[in-house]
């Protein structure tokens, strides 16, 4: 069992995870159908992409008797409102010996929030990805993940006008200990090209539920791939000045995940082209096995003020 985290912070962590847990055991409504109650939300006013992404990824598992989730594709549609139920519809597409496919409809009030299509293997035992090196990344090698700086700790470095900004991130946390040697650019980073990366993992165990453990990994998956779009943003002036919003997201999933432990995400910019980015991150456990691929497709636009995002 991995040991509870033990900082100032941890039981605020602890607490956005226990919320995470309940978004994640959808009521079951009908056929391959749920709905989701509503939890507290991390950024005001909306609920998180990553969220969404563990839902859809969740009710599509409750209809796979045996297999392991090897891909999500899902598009954003619409932001979600926290303060309101979520339903999940599932459609099976196919049921093959070695494949099942599966639609997911993410729907709030009729209005379609994210549409998903999830492919699921059949547990059969293969040869282990091949993982690549991670490199020389800043905060990756040579350094254990508790020595980096938390989350947290970025925004307590702000000046207090831009501090107050960012408090969510401090009052409603992640439900991830997330430590990182660089700061997102909305948290005070400053522009750069290459890869950046940051250590994560649950602030205590949540069992051995395999199915679980994966949708905790998709939801992590989400941060900041949009901020490494900014970091590599080819107007410098703008960094610190940009926003925008996620279009898709994938995730493939390489192998099973003990997301209680320590698996460190390595991001980078394909492509900035226009108003539209694309991010890739690849995401190893300790032992710097592949674990994850993910891409993400973002819009990113200069705003009249500083916000934060993820």
């Amino acid at each position: 069992m991995t040991p509870p985290a033990a900082h100032a912070f941890a039981p605020a962590i602890r607490g956005s995870l226990d919320g995470l847990l309940r978004a994640l055991r959808p009521e079951r409504v009908g056929a391959d159908r749920f709905r989701v109650t509503p939890t507290a939300a991390q950024f005001p006013g909306r609920i998180f992409g990553g969220q969404l992404v563990a839902q859809a990824l969740t009710a599509a598992s409750a209809t796979v008797d045996d297999g392991f989730a090897c891909s999500l594709h899902a598009a954003f549609v619409e932001a979600g409102a926290p303060e309101r139920p979520v339903d999940l519809v599932v459609d099976r597409v196919r049921d093959g010996r070695s494949f099942a496919t599966r639609h997911v409809t993410v729907s709030q009030g009729g209005r379609t929030l994210l549409d998903a299509i999830a492919s699921f293997r059949a547990n059969t035992a293969g040869a282990p990805p091949r993982a690549p090196s991670l490199g020389d990344e800043p905060g990756v090698t040579g350094r254990s993940p508790e020595e980096l700086p938390l989350i947290q700790d970025w925004v307590g470095r702000l000046p207090a006008a831009r501090r107050e900004r960012a408090g969510s991130w401090v009052a409603s946390p992640p439900a991830v200990e997330i430590r990182m040697a660089e700061a997102p650019t909305f948290l005070g980073g400053s522009p750069a090209p290459g890869t950046r990366s940051h250590w994560m993992r649950l602030p205590y165990d949540v069992g051995d539920d395999p199915a679980l453990h994966t949708a905790l990994l998709a939801y992590a998956s989400d941060f900041f791939l949009m901020d490494i779009v900014f970091r590599a943003h080819p107007d410098v002036a703008a960094v610190g000045n940009l926003g925008g919003f996620s279009l898709d997201h994938a995730v493939w999933l390489h192998r099973p995940v003990r997301f209680d432990r320590w698996h460190v995400h390595t991001q980078e910019a394909l492509a900035i082209s226009g108003d539209r980015g694309l991010a890739r991150g690849v995401i190893h456990d300790e032992a710097g096995q592949l674990v994850a691929t993910v891409a993400q497709d973002v819009l990113v636009r200069p705003i009249t003020r500083p916000e934060v995002a993820s």
